[in-house]
């Protein structure tokens, strides 16, 4: 059993079949089948159900793919990590943000970070806070960034930025108050994304301390919408200024900050607590702060 053969194994069943791993690997077919089949015979069970659509794994072979992902995984570490040794930040990276922070910094994020680490990758997926804590749990992130998270021995937190949220409506010829009072937030019908949001949860939660609740006009929980509907007079948001100055209508918008008290939004960045860091995780961290942190209103 070598390496080879374990990686030409799993991308045959994850792509499900010889000739679209083939074209993946750019090894010619028969090659690739040689291999597995030698797999089969070194370990006396066949390991691929072939038939005209393709290959599935047997049992047995769904037991070694989860065997050889691992073993590949590690061995891809090892080679990182070696390469590490020269002090240059290596390999992949993956980055958790919620929707307002990927508005206003993936572009600059991945800009900065492939000119300060040309060795390295990274890749950014958007999602809820509470998704993206699950996904850091997992493995499928290395680093995210969240908004009010809960505390979990799973996970580390560094905290970021504490940031002042606003309600936000389409701007008017009419004068109003700079401010906003958070005891007369219902009184404005909000476009707010659905439940688990972070934010949803902070507003409910500080306007149930004051006996009250938050008049929900409309749910979506896509932030470029949501601002597109506040611009067009349906309703009004309540979000951070920052995700207001990212977007295409920003100039038909206004900002105002809920005060009295004031409500605010904490960020902070999260990783695994289980798995050890990585020069290119603590690379990806130290940009993620810079940026946030000096964009911070």
């Amino acid at each position: 059993m070598d390496l080879r053969q374990l990686e030409y194994f799993v991308a045959v069943v994850d792509l499900g079949g010889f000739t679209r791993a083939s074209r993946l690997l750019g090894i010619a077919q028969p090659a690739i089948s040689r291999q597995v089949r030698a797999l089969e015979v070194e370990l006396r069970q066949n390991l691929l159900l072939r038939n005209g659509r393709g290959a599935l794994p047997t049992e047995a072979g769904k037991r070694l793919l989860v065997h050889a992902r691992s073993i590949l995984q590690q061995v891809e570490r090892a080679r990182r990590e070696v390469d590490e040794a020269k002090g240059t930040p290596v390999g992949p990276v993956v980055l958790g943000l919620p929707p307002t922070l990927a508005l206003a910094h993936t572009a600059a994020i991945v800009r900065e970070f492939r000119r300060r680490h040309p060795k390295a990758t990274i890749s950014i997926v958007e999602g809820l806070s509470v998704s993206i804590s699950e996904w850091v749990v997992v493995g499928r992130v290395d680093v995210g960034v969240l908004y009010n998270p809960a505390p979990s021995p799973a996970i580390e937190l560094k905290p970021l930025i504490e940031e002042p949220l606003c309600l936000v409506s389409r701007r008017t010829a009419r004068r109003s108050a700079a401010t906003v009072r958070l005891r007369d937030l219902p009184d404005y019908p909000l476009i707010i994304p659905s439940r688990p949001n972070s934010i949803r949860a902070l507003v409910e939660a500080r306007l149930a301390a004051l006996g009250a609740r938050p008049q929900v006009a409309l749910e979506v929980d896509a932030i470029g919408a949501i601002l597109e509907l506040v611009a067009e007079g349906q309703g009004h948001a309540v979000l951070s200024r920052r995700a207001v100055n990212a977007a295409e209508v920003s100039r038909r918008l206004v900002a105002r900050p809920i005060v009295r008290p004031p409500l605010t939004s904490a960020l902070a960045i999260a990783v695994s607590a289980q798995r050890p860091s990585t020069p290119v995780q603590e690379a990806a961290v130290a940009l993620v702060t810079e940026v946030v942190s000096r964009s911070a209103p």
